[in-house]
């Protein structure tokens, strides 16, 4: 199962939609705190909308907490961040993968970088700063699940869409 991990999130509304695309998707999330929010917040439902029930979400006190629980169970982690080299579609994700995408703010400190398994941009053009942290999660996450990485997620989507994968 691919999963989506969001280090220390600001904005609620961005974690509502988040939870929603994973909802939808059949990703797992891994939220590690704190958060700038508390995570009952009205802007959070609002945005996740009756999404929430049908997503698995675990909540992580620290880095260090979720970092031993995803060593433990042999979880690979590959960094969204602006300052990688490869771009996410030259990325081979694996089942298992776990998408970190970093602070609104503030992305994620060097310590957390240099814990990545590997790291992945996704290209804008020269000049911009960033994309919108769900925009980039659900371009590298759809990727990932285009590639095979989430194991039958994807086409439970696509055949009740009417396509074949």
């Amino acid at each position: 199962m691919l999963r989506l991990a969001l280090y220390q999130p600001d904005i609620p509304q961005n974690t509502g939609t988040l939870l929603r695309m994973a909802a939808c998707l059949g990703l797992a999330v891994e939220i590690i705190e704190p958060a700038g929010f508390d995570v009952s917040d009205r802007h959070l439902r609002r945005s996740g909308l009756d999404y929430l029930d049908h997503v698995a979400i675990t909540r992580h006190r620290s880095w260090a907490a979720f970092s031993a629980w995803r060593v433990q169970e042999g979880i690979r982690l590959v960094l969204a961040t602006t300052a990688g080299a490869l771009p996410y579609t030259d990325f081979a994700f694996r089942d298992g993968d776990c998408v970190l995408m970093g602070r609104e703010s503030a992305g994620v400190p060097g310590a957390v970088h240099a814990a990545a398994d590997a790291r992945v941009v996704v290209p804008i053009r020269e000049g911009m700063r960033s994309l919108n942290v769900a925009v980039a999660a659900a371009m590298i996450c759809g990727e990932a699940i285009r590639q095979g990485a989430g194991q039958g997620t994807a086409q439970g989507v696509v055949l009740r869409a009417g396509l074949t994968p």
